[in-house]
C-alpha cells in the first residue's frame, strides 16, 4: 500500500473542519514532517488565521509515533480535544487505515479527588478530618458550590474541573482536590480504582496523541518523576509562553502563613519536642519577614540565613518523625499524614534551596497588601534546563504567532537554550526557524500609528497628553477600542478619567467581572471599550467590528525593580552581551507582537494599532520592536489616523444596517 501524501491528508483534514487550505499551512505541515523525519527541531511562526493546529496535527498523526502536544491556554486544549482532533482523526482514518487515539492530561489538582469528597479534608487545627459539606452553610456560595460538586461527582466521566460549568471558586475546589504530594496513591487509597486522575493517566498511556499544558510539561522536565508517557514527538503550541511557565514551576516561595500551616498540620502527628522545634523556627522566620522590604537579595542577610537554617533543620526533623510514627487515634491518619508531609516538605525544600545558595538562583522579597511578605527564589535562566530536558530525546516543534522577534528566531531560541540558528557542535541541538506568514494582508488591513508628538512616559508620572490622545482616538473610532495598559493602575486611571470624558462610550475594566464575561460583552456591542493589562495582551479573540482600535499606553518593558528580570539583564551584561536588548527589549517585543495581534483576527477586519509612546518612533531600539510587529501600514500623522478611524467606523455602521 502506498503511503498517503501529506497534501492529500491535509486537504482531507481541512475539509473536515470546514476550513480553507492556506499556503502557509501547507509549508508548515511539510516543515513539521521534515523535522520529525530528521529527528531535528523546528521553531515555526504561523500568523493568526494560518490554521496552525492542523499544520502540526496532520504530519504528527501521519508519522505514527506517540505525540505530546503542550499548550498554554485552556481554550486551545479544549479546541484540540473537542474539535480539531476528533474531526481530523475521522478525516484521516480512510487514508491512514488506522484511527489514532487521543487524550487530555493535566496535573492532579485539576481532577476531583473522591477521597477528599467522601472522607473530608484534613483540618489544620484539630485531629482528623472535617466534612466541608457540613461545615459550610448550605445557603452560602461555598455551600452551594460544594453541593453542586457532590452532585456533579456522580455524573462526570472525567472529574476534570474544566468540564464543570459554570465553574466553582478556588476555595470550593480546594476542598475536593489534592496536589500530587498530598495524594495517598492509587494502591493505598480506598477510591483508587475509581480515581479520575489515575484514569486520565491510563488513557494517556494508551493514546497516540496526549494533549497537556506547559505547566505539566515543566513538572515532567524538572521533577525527574515522569508524569507524561514516553513520547517521540513534542509539539509546544503558544510556545512564546513556555519560558515564563517553566520559570513559574521552578519558582519556590515561603510565607509565614504557609509555614504556620505546616506547623499546625504536623503538630498532632509528631512528638512534642519535634513539633516545638518547628514552631520556634516558624516564629523566628515570621519575625524576620515582618521587617522584609521588597527587592532582590544579592546576598542572604544574616538574620534570614539563620531563620532559614532553623526552618530547614526543624522541617527535616519533622519529616523523619512523620515517617517513623503512627497514631491510630487520628481519623483517616494516612490522609492527614500525607497532607502534613507535603506541607513540611515544601517548607524544607525552599529553605534548603535558598540556604544552599546557587549562583543560578535569584532570591527576593515581595510584599502584597493583602497577603503580607513572601520570600521567593527562581532560576536566573531556564535555558540550560530546557536544552537538556526538552531537546535531547525527541523531536520538538515550537509553534506560535510570535516567535520571530526583531527579524529572526535567535532571541527566542536563546531563551530556550538553543545556539544561534545554523551553529554546529556535537552537543548542540539542530534546529531551524521558519515564518510561514499569515493569510491576512496586513498593510491593507491595519495601520500602526505611533503618537510621536506625545511626551515620553515617566515612571508612574501623570500622562495628561496621553489621555487626551486616547480620548480623541476612541471618539474617532466610535468606541470599538481594546486598551492594553502596562499596569493595572494605569488601566484603572484611564478608565476612571475616560468614563467621565466620554460617557457615551461604555468602558469595561479588567477585574470588574470575569475575563470571559468582559470579552463577551465587549464583542457584543461595537460602542463598548475594554481596558486591562497583561492577560488581555494575549487572551482576546474578537474578530469583526467590535475591535477596530487596539491602544498600547506605553512600550511594556519589565519594571526596573522586577528582581528576576533585572537579575537576568545584569547576567547577560556580565557575560559581555547587551542585557537591555536580550531581556527587556525581547520581553517588550513579545508582548507588543501579541498585543498587536488582537487587531486583525479575520480577513475582513480593518483597524488601527496605536502606540501612545513616542520611543517606538524615536529610540534606537524602536526598529527592533517594529520588526517584531505585523507588517501594518506605518504612520505618525495624527490627523491621518483620525480620518482612517472615522472612515472604518462609518463603513462598519453601514455594514451593520
Amino acid at each position: 500500500m502506498t503511503k498517503p501524501s501529506l497534501p492529500d491528508l491535509l486537504h482531507a483534514a481541512v475539509s473536515a473542519v470546514g476550513g480553507t487550505e492556506r499556503p502557509g499551512q501547507v509549508t508548515m505541515a511539510e516543515a513539521v514532517a521534515e523535522a520529525i523525519d530528521d529527528n531535528s527541531h523546528l521553531l515555526v511562526q504561523a500568523g493568526t488565521g494560518t490554521g496552525k493546529s492542523l499544520g502540526y496535527l496532520v504530519p504528527a498523526l501521519a508519522q505514527g509515533e506517540r505525540v505530546v502536544v503542550a499548550t498554554a491556554t485552556l481554550a486551545l486544549q479544549r479546541q484540540l480535544v473537542e474539535r480539531d482532533l476528533p474531526r481530523t482523526v475521522d478525516a484521516l482514518h480512510p487514508q491512514l487505515r488506522r484511527r489514532p487515539q487521543f487524550a487530555m492530561l493535566k496535573g492532579r489538582s485539576n481532577y476531583l479527588c473522591l477521597h477528599r469528597l467522601h472522607e473530608g479534608v484534613p483540618q489544620d487545627e484539630e485531629d482528623g478530618l472535617f466534612d466541608p459539606f457540613e461545615a459550610a452553610a448550605p445557603t452560602s456560595k461555598l455551600g452551594q458550590d460544594l453541593l453542586r460538586l457532590r452532585d456533579w461527582s456522580d455524573e462526570t466521566e472525567t472529574g476534570d474541573r474544566d468540564d464543570l460549568t459554570p465553574g466553582v471558586s478556588d476555595k470550593a475546589w480546594a476542598q475536593v482536590s489534592v496536589s500530587s504530594r498530598e495524594c495517598l496513591g492509587a494502591s493505598k487509597c480506598a477510591y483508587g480504582p475509581e480515581c479520575f486522575a489515575e484514569a486520565a493517566r491510563e488513557r494517556a498511556k494508551l493514546a497516540d496523541v496526549v494533549v497537556t499544558n506547559h505547566a505539566l510539561l515543566a513538572i515532567d522536565a524538572i521533577e525527574g518523576a515522569p508524569v507524561l508517557p514516553q513520547h517521540e514527538v513534542l509539539i509546544v503550541d503558544e510556545a512564546h509562553e513556555l519560558v515564563s511557565r517553566v520559570t513559574g514551576v521552578a519558582t519556590g516561595e515561603l510565607t509565614p502563613g504557609q509555614v504556620n500551616r505546616a506547623v499546625r498540620r504536623a503538630a498532632k502527628l509528631v512528638d512534642e519536642k519535634t513539633a516545638d522545634q518547628l514552631q520556634t523556627a516558624a516564629e523566628g522566620f515570621e519575625r524576620v519577614m515582618e521587617l522584609a522590604l521588597p527587592g532582590r537579595l544579592e546576598e542572604i542577610p544574616e538574620d534570614l540565613a539563620y531563620a532559614l537554617m532553623a526552618l530547614r533543620d526543624a522541617a527535616r526533623a519533622v519529616i523523619t518523625a512523620l515517617g517513623n510514627t503512627r497514631d491510630r487515634a487520628v481519623q483517616d491518619e494516612d490522609a492527614v499524614r500525607k497532607q502534613a508531609m507535603a506541607s513540611v516538605e515544601t517548607v524544607h525544600g525552599v529553605a534548603e534551596r535558598i540556604t544552599h545558595g546557587s549562583e543560578y538562583d535569584v532570591v527576593w522579597y515581595e510584599r502584597h497588601d493583602r497577603f503580607g511578605a513572601s520570600l521567593r527564589v527562581a532560576p536566573l535562566t531556564v535555558s540550560g534546563l530546557l536544552r537538556e530536558k526538552l531537546f535531547t530525546e525527541r523531536s520538538v516543534v515550537l509553534a506560535s504567532a510570535t516567535l520571530k522577534l526583531g527579524g529572526d528566531f535567535n532571541g527566542v531560541g536563546a531563551s530556550l537554550g538553543l545556539a544561534p540558528e545554523g551553529t554546529k557542535g556535537d552537543d548542540l541541538p539542530v534546529w531551524k526557524g521558519i515564518d510561514v506568514g499569515s493569510p491576512f494582508d496586513y498593510p491593507k488591513q491595519g495601520i500602526l500609528y505611533v503618537a510621536k508628538h506625545l511626551s515620553r512616559p515617566a515612571r508612574d508620572g501623570e500622562r495628561g497628553d496621553m489621555l487626551d490622545e486616547l480620548t480623541e482616538l476612541m471618539q474617532a473610532a466610535g468606541g470599538r477600542t481594546l486598551g492594553l495598559f502596562s499596569s493595572m493602575r494605569a488601566a484603572q486611571q484611564a478608565a476612571e478619567e475616560l468614563r467621565t470624558r466620554i460617557p457615551e462610550l461604555p468602558i469595561l475594566l479588567q477585574g470588574e467581572d470575569t475575563l470571559g464575561e468582559l470579552i463577551k460583552n465587549f464583542a457584543a456591542d461595537p460602542k463598548t471599550c475594554l481596558f486591562g493589562t497583561l492577560s488581555l495582551w494575549q487572551g482576546v479573540d474578537v474578530p469583526g467590528p467590535s475591535c477596530q482600535l487596539v491602544v498600547m499606553d506605553k512600550i511594556p518593558f519589565p519594571r526596573p525593580d522586577d528582581p528576576l528580570m533585572s537579575a537576568r539583564q545584569k547576567a547577560v551584561e556580565e557575560a559581555g552581551g547587551n542585557g537591555f536588548m536580550a531581556v527587556a527589549a525581547t520581553h517588550a517585543a513579545l508582548l507588543m507582537a501579541q498585543g498587536a495581534g488582537r487587531l486583525v483576527r479575520a480577513t475582513g477586519d480593518r483597524g488601527v494599532v496605536a502606540v501612545l509612546d513616542p520611543r517606538l518612533a524615536t529610540a534606537r531600539y524602536g526598529s527592533y520592536l517594529k520588526a517584531s510587529l505585523p507588517d501594518f501600514w506605518y504612520t505618525t500623522d495624527r490627523n491621518q489616523v483620525r480620518k482612517s478611524l472615522a472612515a472604518i467606523d462609518a463603513a462598519s455602521k453601514t455594514a451593520d444596517v
